[in-house]
């Protein structure tokens, strides 16, 4: 078990810029693609994945100082220090039985695949972190640790399918066939679902508003470095600063937003021939039968909806985080809240002012679940040593993945009555928006055959 643990560690502390490149390289050779070919797929991979993890650095590096300072301003101090993902995910990876979920990963996966109850193929064994965290925490609250593993199962099969629900969408937004995403961040599409199905009642907000029909109707305002620019600029003024340090702001939002496309296109010049390579071994060995590869998040960088949400999100985020009755957490490290603008995007289609409708509604999830969180995270890191806790404060992260997901089950296997009523709506609503976008993708792929009929390349990266 040590031996096993020691090669996984190495390999993580290899970083996800190598780790996903590497199988990506592996299943290259596995279909037959040219050794060539498959080790300049996993390097520019490597190079997108560099690219974005420096430039999201950039722009929280930007903007947190902000946060901070319109933080300091409410004259409140919250007690839970929030982490943020990258060094929560490292205080799981310091449990010992962290590792074993990769196995947990790779059976589930390889079982639905042959029974054909999914058609995805989870490479983003980075984001492990996310399942052993979620095993954790049933864990912890329930003592039995055959619990946690039950959960870690059940978020590996909701991932698979997520894969397979938003593959064609991804699909039309990146122009690589066969690629999907399986990062547990998009469980949020569950509880946004009712609420999104509700404001298809209001014309208004029917009419297509993504960064294209932006760009026709504002024109100059709508341009990326632009918006970008405003966004920033009304952020630093927000956190009162300095005419000066507010446009130093704005320039650096501006810029991420400007260069955020343009990093993303190096995910689609990695993983097109792929896609395209696996998509002719397919044909070949099983009959045209399909299977998606599934990806993290970054893939969608490109799509500018996305950062404008989330930057729009980030006072509201604080505000929300001071004002809520029985909020202890200030989110800082975890400013940019993922989760909401990545699963909203998806969900609306693009769709700018639904997705921050959706985002201010749920922030108050996150708030309150990172709170829950609190202890429990704090346990694991006094548990493991992973990070030193001074007596009296705790830790957690503001934009956990699914808390209403790790709550639910904790309070059902708890033995909670009002938990287990809450799993089984949960799972109902997760098979109402599965079977709800899979109606959708029905017109997507209509439109799809459509353009490769025309041999039109696809306007968005």
């Amino acid at each position: 078990m040590e031996i096993f643990q020691s090669i996984i560690q190495y390999i993580l502390n290899l970083g996800a810029a190598i780790f996903v490149p590497l199988i990506i390289f592996i299943i290259g050779l596995f279909i037959r693609m040219p050794i060539k070919k498959a080790f300049l797929s996993a390097l520019t991979l490597g190079v997108a994945f560099t690219g974005m993890n420096m430039l999201v650095a950039f722009m929280s590096n930007s903007v947190t100082p902000a946060g901070k300072a319109l933080a300091g301003n409410t004259g409140v101090s919250l007690p839970a220090l929030d982490l943020g993902g990258t060094a929560t995910n490292g205080i799981v990876w310091a449990w010992s039985l962290a590792y074993t979920f990769f196995a947990v990963e790779i059976i589930v996966n390889i079982v639905l695949l042959s029974f054909k109850l999914t058609k995805t193929l989870n490479v983003d064994m980075w984001n492990i972190a996310t399942v052993a965290l979620s095993a954790f925490v049933v864990y912890y609250v329930t003592g039995n640790l055959l619990y946690g593993y039950l959960v870690g199962i059940v978020q590996t099969i909701l991932e698979l399918k997520i894969g397979d629900m938003f593959q064609k969408r991804i699909q039309e937004l990146t122009g690589i066939p066969l690629l999907t995403v399986t990062h547990f961040m998009l469980i949020s599409v569950v509880l946004m679902n009712p609420i999104n199905k509700l404001l298809d009642k209001l014309p208004f907000l029917n009419k297509k508003l993504d960064a294209d029909t932006l760009k026709e109707k504002l024109g100059f305002f709508s341009e990326q470095s632009v918006m970008g620019f405003i966004i920033g600029l009304l952020l630093g003024f927000a956190g009162a600063w300095s005419v000066s340090k507010s446009l130093n702001l704005a320039i650096e939002v501006a810029t991420a937003l400007a260069l955020f496309p343009i990093i993303a296109k190096f995910f689609m010049d990695a993983l097109s021939p792929l896609a395209d390579t696996m998509s002719e071994f397919m044909k070949k060995k099983y009959k045209n039968k399909e299977v998606f590869i599934g990806v993290d998040w970054p893939v969608l960088a490109g799509c500018s909806e996305i950062w404008v949400t989330v930057i729009i999100l980030i006072p509201i985020f604080i505000l929300l985080a001071v004002v809520m009755p029985g909020n202890e957490v200030l989110p800082l490290a975890g400013i940019i809240n993922m989760p909401l603008a990545v699963g909203g995007f998806l969900l609306t289609g693009g769709n700018l002012l639904r997705m921050l409708i959706l985002g201010v509604l749920f922030t108050p999830l996150y708030l309150y679940g990172s709170t829950w969180l609190a202890p429990i995270l704090t346990g694991l890191a006094k548990q493991t040593g992973a990070f030193h806790v001074a007596k009296g404060t705790l830790i957690t992260s503001s934009t956990v993945e699914g808390p209403e997901f790790k709550f639910l089950f904790a309070e059902a296997f708890k033995g909670n009555l009002l938990g287990i009523l809450g799993i089984i709506i949960f799972i109902a609503m997760f098979y109402w928006v599965y079977k709800d976008v899979t109606k959708k993708n029905k017109d997507i792929d209509l439109n799809l055959n459509e353009k490769n009929l025309n041999k039109k390349k696809p306007v968005r990266v």
